[in-house]
C-alpha cells in the first residue's frame, strides 16, 4: 500500500491530514529533554517523570514498530475567534473543548483506519491520542503534516493549526513522507499577542513555550493558586486559551468544517458557571475535555474571569464562592471581589 492510498483511507475515516514517518529517534528529543530539565513543564509530572525518556523510543509503546501513520482531524468551527469576542459577562472555553472529548473521537477513527488497513495486510498496531508518551508534534512534522510554529503548535500551510493529532504505530514497513519545511518566517504575531509572554526564545534557537506562564497551563494543568501577577492577563479564559492560534496568519483562511459548538460550551455566562454544583459540573462537562480542570479548579478560573470582568452583577456570586469550603476557590473569589471594589 502506498502513502496516497493511506491518505485516502484516512480521509474516509474523517482525517483531513495524514502522513507516514519512520521510527528513528525523535529529532526533537534532546530539545524536549532540555526543556524538561530547565523546569519549563511546571507541575505537569506526566512530562517530567519516568515517562519523559520513554518518548525517545517508540518501541516502548509497540515492540517491533516500523512505521507511524500520523493523522490530523480539523476542529475549527464557524464561531468567531476569541480575539473577535468581547462579552465581559461571558467566559471563554478553548475552541478544542467545544465538543466531545477528542481522545475518544480520534481514537475511534484511528481504530476504524487500522481495521481498513488490516483488510489488505495483517500487522500489529497501537493507536495513540495525546496521552501516550511520544512527541506527537515532532512525529507529525516528520510525516509531513506541517511544521512546529513559534507558538509550538503544528501548522499546516493549507489548513492552519486547528487540528487534533493522533498516531497509528504499526509493524508495517511503509515509505516515510518528507518532513514539512518551517514557514513562520519573521512573523512574531503569536509572541506579541500572548498576554503572559509565555512564548520565549529557546537556548537552542527559535522559540519555546514556558508552560509556567501559559494561560492554558494556569486554567487546566495547575492545581494550586494561579500566580497573582498573572491573574489579570488570564482575562475571561476559564479553560485553555486560543490567542496564539487566533492571531496566526496561517489560520486566516483555515477551513471551518467542524460542527457548531455545543450551545452550553461556547461563551457560557459566568454567573451560570459560578452556580454549578459539583454534580452539575460533572454532568455538563462529563464527555468534554473541560472535565480535566476539576470542579474546584474550574471555579477558581471562573472567579478570576469575574474579577477581570469587573461587573457589579458578579458581587453576589463571588461572595458565595468566597464562602466555599475549598480554600483555593475562596482565595481567588476574595481576590476577584477586591477587583470589583
Amino acid at each position: 500500500m502506498n502513502n496516497r492510498e493511506i491518505r485516502d483511507l484516512a480521509a474516509s475515516c474523517g482525517f483531513q491530514l495524514a502522513g507516514v514517518s519512520g521510527v528513528e529517534a525523535a529529532p526533537d528529543f534532546g530539545r524536549f529533554r532540555d526543556w524538561v530539565d530547565r523546569g519549563l513543564a511546571g507541575e505537569m509530572r506526566y512530562l517530567t517523570d519516568h515517562r519523559a525518556d520513554v518518548r525517545n523510543d517508540l518501541a516502548h509503546l509497540l515492540p517491533g514498530v516500523r512505521s507511524v501513520i500520523s493523522v490530523g482531524m480539523l476542529y475549527n468551527g464557524p464561531e468567531p475567534y476569541s480575539t473577535e469576542f468581547s462579552s465581559p459577562e461571558r467566559a471563554w472555553i478553548s475552541r478544542y473543548a467545544w465538543g466531545d472529548d477528542y481522545h475518544t473521537v480520534v481514537r475511534r477513527k484511528l481504530e476504524v483506519l487500522a481495521g481498513k488497513l488490516m483488510e489488505t495486510e495483517c500487522f500489529r498496531w497501537r493507536a495513540c491520542v495525546d496521552t501516550a508518551p511520544l512527541l506527537e508534534r515532532s512525529v507529525a512534522r516528520q510525516a509531513g503534516l506541517g511544521w512546529i510554529g513559534k507558538n509550538t503548535c503544528l501548522i499546516n500551510q493549507q489548513m492552519g493549526s486547528w487540528f487534533f493529532l493522533g498516531e497509528l504505530l504499526t509493524t508495517l514497513e511503509l515509505e516515510a513522507d518528507e518532513p514539512a519545511a518551517a514557514r513562520c518566517g519573521s512573523c512574531t504575531r503569536c509572541i506579541e499577542a500572548c498576554p503572559t509572554d509565555a512564548i520565549v526564545p529557546s537556548p537552542s534557537g527559535g522559540y519555546e513555550l514556558d508552560a509556567r506562564l501559559c494561560i492554558s497551563y494556569f486554567t487546566i494543568e495547575l492545581r494550586s493558586a494561579v500566580p497573582e501577577a498573572h491573574r489579570e492577563a488570564v482575562g475571561q479564559n476559564v479553560f485553555g486559551c486560543d490567542i496564539c492560534q487566533d492571531v496566526c496568519p496561517w489560520n486566516r483562511k483555515a477551513p471551518r468544517e467542524a460542527e457548531a459548538a455545543k450551545a452550553e460550551l461556547y461563551a457560557p455566562p459566568l454567573e451560570r458557571l459560578a452556580e454549578l454544583s459539583e454534580a452539575e459540573f460533572k454532568k455538563l462537562f462529563r464527555e468534554t475535555p473541560v472535565n480535566r480542570a476539576k470542579y474546584n479548579g474550574f471555579l477558581r478560573n471562573v472567579a478570576i474571569a469575574m474579577g477581570n470582568a469587573g461587573l457589579p452583577q458578579f458581587r453576589a456570586p463571588l461572595e458565595r464562592l468566597a464562602a466555599a469550603p475549598d480554600l483555593l476557590v475562596r482565595e481567588h473569589a476574595l481576590w476577584a471581589l477586591g477587583r470589583l471594589s
